[in-house]
């Protein structure tokens, strides 16, 4: 439960950059008319605000100091888009039951290296993210980026986060 209200905060605190911009008083908003305004956004905007909010959930979680936050804020978005960057070379073809076996095969191989890509780029900022802040930040870190990601593929198949997606669950 405490987790569900830190994360509404967060949400709170990514709106309220993206609200003062806009004149918008997200506190006193009511969750639909959140949700409204957060539908009428531009592709952009949308990506720009969930970026704001990935960033300050993760500073907050680890608990960056003050005088590192500039730079881990650097580090993290050069992260993440060549995380982005590396997961745009994979797309993944649905239509699973027309494909030949060797473009099934094809295909899963491919997923296998854009898999392997993503955990040598983390790998490799392992170094950068420790110039700014500790070892142990760093595995919480990720660990926090996985239980987000978590997070919102369940929000996804309850169909809280995709009202076309419908829960299948009890």
């Amino acid at each position: 439960m405490k987790k569900i209200a830190l994360s509404i905060s967060f949400i709170l605190i990514a709106q309220l950059g993206f609200a003062q911009q806009h004149s918008l008083d997200w506190n006193s908003m009511k969750p639909e008319k959140r949700k409204e305004v957060i539908q009428k956004m531009k592709p952009q905007e949308r990506l720009s605000l969930l970026k704001e909010f990935r960033e300050k959930m993760i500073i907050s979680e680890l608990k960056v100091s003050p005088d590192a936050e500039a730079a881990f804020k650097n580090v993290y978005s050069e992260y993440q888009n060549t995380q982005n960057d590396i997961k745009s070379k994979f797309k993944s073809n649905e239509d699973y039951d027309n494909m030949s076996d060797d473009q099934a095969t094809q295909q899963l191989n491919h997923s296998f290296d854009v898999g392997q890509e993503l955990l040598d780029n983390r790998k490799n900022f392992v170094p950068k993210f420790m110039k700014v802040i500790s070892p142990q930040q760093v595995l919480k870190m990720y660990q926090t980026e996985g239980k987000m990601r978590s997070k919102i593929l369940d929000r996804k198949q309850d169909g809280t986060s995709n009202s076309r997606t419908k829960s299948t669950r009890p």
